[in-house]
């Protein structure tokens, strides 16, 4: 007989998001249960490792910061993509989230009163601390900046932030299921009641009922294969479970970010901290190109436009050749031996580990990778998914939307904090206007659908392609065609090519057939689920015909602020072949489109006044499946009674 769990609050997902919800959660006096792939101290938020933007305004060049200019800062960064008033929200919010960080035992790294030495756009620069502010949590720069901002602990932020929330999960007893997966949402078109699981250890499936569910479970930087810094567990499940309801949205999925330094060849992330402290990237001349590209900000250009500098260099033939391609080169030496083991510890033992050098003595080979999705799950502000009650989004996982087309370096560490816990917030909330209807007709079938699926890999026979060989195929199209620049007929192409590979999988046969622990058949159960958000990204690629932050068309380079100032949502409605497009307002505007401040302003301006623009936005996206929090809660809690 199969058996069904129950719970107040589903969060699927592990990591800093899911985890900061469920505290939250729990602290309003709902029973949660967390679900995650690997144990929670292993998921990927640990491999952050620069910093968190908070604006506290603790050091000499951080002097005068406040919410308003890091919420500015975020808007410019996402080249207006983002949703002002979520962006306002989270920058208000994010000197509270850090100072509960250090509440829960995180050891920032702190300011040390008197003369201090940093490196500022190449020059070593002497700076008094004041002694007043001895102790308070110190800052380095980030790129996209007007002031220092980010919040650091040496290099290992991520790993000391997620120990710390694990533990408060821990202290309160939160209950936490790990090595298991959701493959399913069981809902009814317009609920969604909890999920069907997976257990990786047995095979076994099984349903949790919830009255509220949080997808937390990152971003789907895999869907990149090798050329990404993500963990191989960052497969967009969160997002796709959402996606083959047929009802939820994915937002903005073509705005993907490449990180300018990832370690050569292996793609492991070297933070943006180094060239925060100073370091310098150099070309095969060793020449440092980005004081021409960018004199103003230099190598603390927002990220995508290093990126684009990187791969310009590359292109040119002033990359370093080797058997796994070109690469460049990031200089810390002359930051010394002893910053370089204590505030870049981890840079040094990556270095050492994986490449066998001492950055105190030798260059760093980095290149561009992918990163970051700042597409996701399309939520409101309160973390509600569109078009279904009961589903929550936060993090990497969801299209809160505060990163638009560029996310800035220390916001998303700071954004699974903050937004996990108004998130949490929001579903106890819900979960307490409302009781568990058990729909188990919905969940049974829900779970029948699962193992037929399952059932149906482990049945097939012949000589079918191999599924790592179709996964190998969809990065090197991701890539080539996908990648920091893109063009319409390289689109056309990638599309063409990603159906093929989805098609591929009908016919495509495992080797083992075990039914229970099987690595080979739970990547499968997952390969069709990453073709279809690749498919999804390269199509919202194709139908912007602009340019706007990290999304890069060289057939369409300016910024089309009078056609495209929207955000693409896309459904996969259930039985159809392909996906359907359509578009709302980015958000309220408060500050208008303008300069970013990276080479001239060559832009397509607005022909509506802001006025008028802004008189739209509240109609076009609740018709575009906007849940306003309260609104979806009493349906639901009338319908269960």
């Amino acid at each position: 007989m199969r058996s069904i769990e129950s719970t107040d609050v589903l969060v699927i997902g592990g990591g800093l998001a899911g985890e900061r919800a469920a505290i939250e959660a729990a602290a309003a006096g709902q029973n949660v249960l967390i679900l995650s792939l690997v144990p929670p101290r292993r998921s990927h938020s640990c491999a952050a490792q620069g910093g968190m933007q908070a604006a506290l305004g603790n050091c000499v060049k951080a002097e005068g910061d406040n919410p308003c200019i890091h919420y500015k800062d975020t808007v410019r960064g996402s080249d207006w993509g983002a949703d002002q008033d979520v962006a306002r929200l989270f920058a208000e919010q994010a000197p509270r989230a850090v100072r509960e960080l250090a509440h829960m035992g995180v050891p920032w790294t702190r300011v040390r009163g008197g003369n201090n030495s940093y490196f500022i756009r190449g020059e070593r620069v002497s700076i008094d601390e004041s002694v007043d502010n001895d102790g308070l949590i110190m800052h380095r720069d980030f790129g996209g900046t007007a002031k220092w901002r980010a919040c650091y602990a040496a290099a290992g932020t991520g790993h000391a932030v997620l120990y710390a929330i694990d533990s408060e999960v821990v202290r309160l007893g939160i209950n936490v299921r790990d090595r298991v997966e959701a493959v399913q949402l069981i809902h009814d078109g317009q609920r969604c009641f909890g999920a069907i699981v997976r257990c990786l250890r047995s095979g076994i499936f099984f349903p949790v009922l919830a009255k509220a569910t949080v997808i937390a479970t990152g971003g789907h930087g895999r869907i990149f294969g090798q050329y990404t810094t993500n963990a191989t567990i960052n497969e967009g499940m969160g997002a796709a479970i959402a996606l083959n309801t047929g009802v939820v949205p994915l937002g903005n999925m073509e705005a993907v970010q490449f990180h300018p330094t990832a370690l050569a060849p292996s793609g492991i992330l070297i933070t943006e901290g180094c060239r925060g402290d100073g370091a310098y990237l150099l070309n095969r001349q060793l020449q440092r190109f980005m004081v021409d590209a960018e004199p103003e900000k230099q190598e603390l250009a927002s990220r995508d436009v290093v990126s684009r500098h990187m791969a310009v260099q590359m292109r040119d033939g002033h990359g370093v050749d080797t058997a796994f391609g070109p690469h460049l080169w990031l200089d810390l030496r002359h930051l010394g031996a002893e910053h370089i083991r204590t505030k870049l510890r981890e840079v040094f033992d990556i270095c050492r580990d994986f490449v066998g050098i001492d950055p105190a003595n030798e260059l760093i080979p980095v290149r561009p990778t992918q990163h970051y999705s700042m597409g996701g799950i399309r939520v409101n502000r309160d973390g509600q998914a569109y078009n279904l009650g009961g589903l929550f989004a936060a993090g990497e996982a969801a299209c809160w939307d505060m990163h638009g087309f560029n996310r800035l370096g220390g916001n998303s560490l700071a954004e699974t904090i903050v937004a996990g816990r108004i998130v949490g917030q929001c579903a106890a909330e819900f979960a307490k206007g409302c009781r568990l209807d058990a729909q188990l007709d919905i969940a049974t079938d829900a779970c029948d659908q699962a193992e037929r699926r399952a059932r149906n890999w482990l049945q097939r026979s012949g000589t079918g392609p191999s599924i790592y060989a179709i996964r190998d195929e969809m990065a090197e199209t991701m890539i080539n065609r996908v990648g920091i620049f893109r063009n319409g007929d390289e689109l056309e192409q990638a599309l063409s090519e990603l159906q093929a590979q989805l098609l591929a999988c009908n016919v495509a046969v495992l080797r083992s057939k075990a039914p229970g622990m099987n690595p080979e058949l739970t990547f499968a159960l997952r390969l069709e689920n990453m073709l279809k958000l690749a498919i999804i990204t390269t199509m919202g690629a194709l139908a912007r015909t602009e340019s706007r932050g990290a999304h890069s068309r060289t057939d369409f380079p300016l910024r089309d602020d009078d056609r495209w100032l929207n955000r693409t949502l896309a459904r996969w409605p259930t039985g159809r072949d392909e996906p359907e497009l359509t578009y709302e307002p980015v958000g309220l505007l408060d500050l208008p489109p303008g300069h970013r401040g990276y080479g001239d302003d060559s832009r397509i301006p607005m022909r509506r006044s802001i006025d008028e623009y802004n008189a739209e936005v509240d109609g076009l996206q609740k018709a575009a499946g906007r849940i306003d929090l309260m609104g979806a809660q009493g349906r639901t809690a009338g319908s269960a009674a």
